[in-house]
């Protein structure tokens, strides 16, 4: 046996090493990508639960606002409550006469004794 024919029989080795090698590696990509039971699976599962949960941030987001807005438009109404209030009050109290300085009843003279 020449070198010649030695360096072809480790060529054919080493294809056939390699063959086995490459068929080794695309039956676990094949489960790997496998929609059922693999990682594609789960990506598949993961991409559903994150479309899943943005379509749930976008709701809370959208009712967060509408109930800002709502409490924002509570609170102008009760203030414009409280100004109405603070008004009517103001009105009532210079509508109302001044209180009399009354002397209590014991302290008070009576025409009748003040005569005898």
């Amino acid at each position: 046996m020449t070198i010649e024919d030695m360096l072809q029989a480790a060529l054919v080795v080493a294809s056939v090493g390699l063959a086995a090698f490459c068929l080794l590696l695309a039956r676990r990509l094949r489960r790997l990508n496998d929609l059922e039971s693999g990682l594609g699976g789960a990506i598949a599962v993961m991409a559903a639960e994150v479309d899943r949960l943005e379509k749930a941030i976008r709701a809370a987001r959208a009712e967060a606002t509408e109930a800002s807005e709502s409490l924002a438009d509570e609170i102008a109404h009760a203030r414009k409550e409280r100004a109405l209030w603070d008004l009517r009050q103001r009105i009532g109290e210079a509508a109302m006469p001044e209180p009399r300085q009354t002397t209590p009843r014991r302290l008070r003279k009576r025409p009748e004794a003040a005569d005898a």
